[in-house]
């Protein structure tokens, strides 16, 4: 299999020489007419007259053909070559050039391109459906692999509507579909979130930050290296339950947040009554045997694990 080959240019492909040469032409071609004009009015000959268009004929065809072999190139653009059907090489100077007139030249911008691919909607490892969406910056980095290994014909609507940016749509509309593909891919690995508290620290969309990323990105390179474009940057940017079941997912979220906030209550709760009964007992404020402990505890327990303020009843005799 061909690989790209970059084209050197040389002294001779300069396209300022190239253009006083083309200016010298148009006035030899001028200096010619008129001499053969001349000549031929002043011998009013058919044969003279006959070699005076035959010979503007070869002169405009050689000033056009000339004229065929300049191209400029912009900075991170570049010119794939072809002779004939044989891939010749690509240019990636900057500059002003002259090449081979019957060179067949395509012009691939090496620039890099942003896409925004809209969120779409997959099922995670557990099978919940997700929207999930990314953004991805992307380029031409094999030139040779970008024009002949892949087909980038442009969209219908492109066609009919007479765009000039046929090629760059091929593009966007394979990175598309690629970029599509791994994310889903991707997506369908992992899970939105720990459904159960005791696997924390499984890796999740969620939470999984770059490391999520660069799955992303390895995937996608190994789906765009076929066109030879390079993967600069890929991130997920948008990512949701569907709407069908965001809010059981919200009622779930807000269950676990009530729960961990009572364990931590109770814990604190616990810490608080043990403290009490220890102090109570260090400092001989009272002496109580365990049924009157197990109701003080009972009382404290309530107090501090009720979500309203406790209305205490203040008791002046037993409590038998």
């Amino acid at each position: 299999m061909n690989k790209e080959t970059i084209k050197k240019m040389k002294a001779g492909n300069n396209g300022f020489l190239h253009l006083v040469i083309n200016l010298a032409l148009l006035a030899l071609f001028i200096w010619l007419t008129i001499q053969l004009g001349l000549r031929a009015a002043a011998t009013d000959s058919d044969a003279a007259i006959g070699v005076t268009i035959l010979a503007g004929c070869v002169f405009t065809f050689l000033y056009i053909l000339h004229l065929c072999g300049f191209m400029i190139i912009q900075p991170n653009q570049s010119r794939v070559l072809t002779f004939f059907g044989k891939y010749s090489g690509t240019v990636t100077q900057n500059g002003f050039f002259w090449v081979n007139p019957f060179y067949g030249t395509k012009k691939l911008s090496l620039r890099a391109r942003n896409m925004d691919v809209p969120p779409i909607k997959v099922n995670d490892h557990n099978g919940n459906p997700i929207m999930i969406g990314q953004v991805l910056v992307w380029r031409i980095k094999d030139t040779y692999k970008a024009c002949f290994d892949i087909d980038v014909e442009a969209t219908p609507a492109a066609q009919q509507n007479g765009e000039n940016k046929q090629l760059l749509k091929g593009y966007d509309s394979f990175v598309n579909v690629q970029s599509d593909a791994a994310l889903r891919k991707v997506a369908g690995l992992y899970a939105y979130d720990n459904m159960d508290n005791n696997h924390g620290n499984e890796l999740t969309l969620r939470s999984g930050g770059e490391e999520i990323n660069d799955r992303l990105e390895e995937e996608l390179r190994k789906r765009l290296d076929i066109a030879g474009i390079e993967v600069v940057e890929a991130r997920i940017n948008y990512l949701a339950y569907a709407q069908e079941i965001a809010s059981v997912m919200l009622k779930r979220q807000q269950a676990e947040a009530i729960i961990a906030a009572r364990e931590k209550i109770v814990e604190g709760a616990v810490s608080m009554v043990d403290m009490a009964l220890k102090k109570l007992a260090a400092d001989h404020v009272v002496e109580m045997d365990e049924e009157r402990k197990a109701a003080m505890v009972s009382n404290l327990m309530v107090v501090l694990c009720g979500d309203e303020g406790a209305s205490p009843v203040i008791n002046t005799g037993t409590i038998y």
